[in-house]
């Protein structure tokens, strides 16, 4: 049997956060419609933060809408804090992830809070899914950010990051993840730092990784998240988005690559090249004043590949 692999798409929002264009409502729900039909399970559509913060952002609800009426598709969402958990419960997204960085330095930075108060949005967060009925009760990720290494304060000791893993953990987080933010992280570093994490979290809530490709290291990465049981992996169509918090930390990893690369090393994900293919399109056209990046779209399918 084909070991399966769940390629979460979270171009519409980590992309979109990190460009200057604003692309349409309408774009957007084209866009997420076609990278559905292509065969992805998971897209993360938004994030509820201020609009003024991120206005690329400001219509994520009504994204949200849309991507509900898709059938099997899971929708996921990123909050910051209690306010933006509130909001993403009321439009009804499956899935929310709060990040939270492993360097605290990058925490005030990037969601203006310590650590201290990020467990009590945590705290919050819990408390608010677990007064819902089960059957209305989203997911919970803690996305732990920086968790390679950090812009501002370089070195992330791994001990640091199990903690927090288990500490979240604890506070009620359903899954936890391990993001790359920065591009820092090597295949030896993903390795050693997924199984220590997992041994705290236990493997049902490893929720997988987020990683980027500011160094081009990304794939290498994922090729070692394989070899110690990762089945799940953030990207985002043409490679576009990063932090916009964190001083260079450009370029996640494309989707298109990694499904072209999954898919010949005869692993499934469930996603048809040819229409993540035309995804692209929607994406280019939306955006055409953006930079969009990938191998596999610029050389073409080899003769013979599954599309």
């Amino acid at each position: 049997m084909r070991r399966d692999i769940l390629v979460s798409e979270v171009g519409p929002r980590d992309g979109l956060q990190s460009i200057k264009s604003i692309m349409p409502l309408e774009a957007k729900n084209a866009w997420v419609s076609a990278l559905a039909a292509s065969g992805l399970r998971e897209i993360e559509v938004g994030s509820f933060v201020p609009a003024k913060v991120l206005p690329q952002l400001a219509d994520t609800a009504e994204v949200v809408a849309h991507a509900l009426t898709i059938p099997n598709l899971t929708v996921a969402v990123l909050v910051p804090n209690l306010r933006g958990a509130e909001a993403a419960l009321r439009s009804g997204a499956h899935k929310l992830t709060i990040p939270f960085s492993a360097s605290e330095t990058h925490s005030l930075k990037n969601v203006r809070r310590t650590h201290a108060q990020m467990f009590e949005e945590v705290r919050g967060i819990v408390a608010l899914l677990r007064s819902q009925p089960v059957e209305r009760r989203p997911l919970l990720e803690g996305g732990l950010s920086t968790a390679f290494g950090c812009t501002y304060e370089g070195h992330v000791p791994a001990d640091h990051v199990v903690r927090l893993a288990e500490q979240l953990c604890d506070l009620g987080c359903d899954e936890i993840g391990l993001a790359d933010s920065v591009g820092y992280a090597n295949p030896a570093q993903i390795r050693d730092l997924v199984v220590r994490v997992r041994a705290v979290t236990g493997i049902d809530r490893f929720a997988g990784l987020h990683l980027h490709n500011t160094r081009g290291l990304g794939l290498a990465n994922v090729v070692a998240g394989l070899e110690v049981g990762v089945d799940t992996f953030d990207s985002s169509m043409a490679g576009i988005g990063g932090c916009p918090f964190a001083p260079g930390a450009t370029g996640n990893i494309v989707t298109e690559d990694l499904v072209y690369m999954l898919e010949a090393m005869g692993l499934n994900t469930g996603v048809n090249l040819g229409k993540l293919l035309e995804a692209r399109e929607v994406l280019a056209a939306a955006v055409p004043n953006e930079e969009l990046y990938g191998y596999v779209p610029a050389a073409g399918l080899p003769l013979g590949s599954r599309a």
